[in-house]
């Protein structure tokens, strides 16, 4: 599997908020390099990327499991903390959960984070 690496913004809620509607009313346009996917706190990001889920990780991208019963046995979790897992982090984009063959077959889209954040909040001049 060849590394893609994902950018990862974090940014208060209210800044969120801030940024969004100056995006939305034109005053602030999105650079090309900006994260897509956006988190609260540093604190927020160490709970979805935690050790255990970067294992976790390693483990459908080796292994690519066909199902969440394969990923059960190889992950020696229970599906139920598994399905809670991949769906936080597919909500994240960092991995994908197609049906294939009506099972839930995990796909690692990210191998690689890069984390941006910084006090500037100015969003009305871009």
């Amino acid at each position: 599997m060849s590394n893609s690496v994902l950018k990862i913004g974090i940014i208060s809620k209210e800044d969120y908020i801030k940024r969004t509607v100056a995006i939305a009313k034109g005053q602030y346009k999105v650079r090309e390099d900006e994260p897509k996917v956006w988190f609260e706190s540093i604190k927020s990001v160490a709970q979805v990327l935690s050790s255990e889920n970067q294992q976790l990780l390693k483990l459908i991208a080796k292994y690519q499991p066909h199902s969440l019963t394969e990923l059960e046995k190889l992950s020696h979790r229970k599906k139920a903390n598994l399905s809670r897992t991949l769906h936080t982090l597919a909500k994240y984009n960092i991995v994908e959960l197609p049906k294939v063959n009506g099972a839930i077959a995990p796909v690692v889209k990210a191998t690689d984070f890069q984390v941006e954040f910084g006090l500037n909040t100015n969003y009305a001049n871009g």
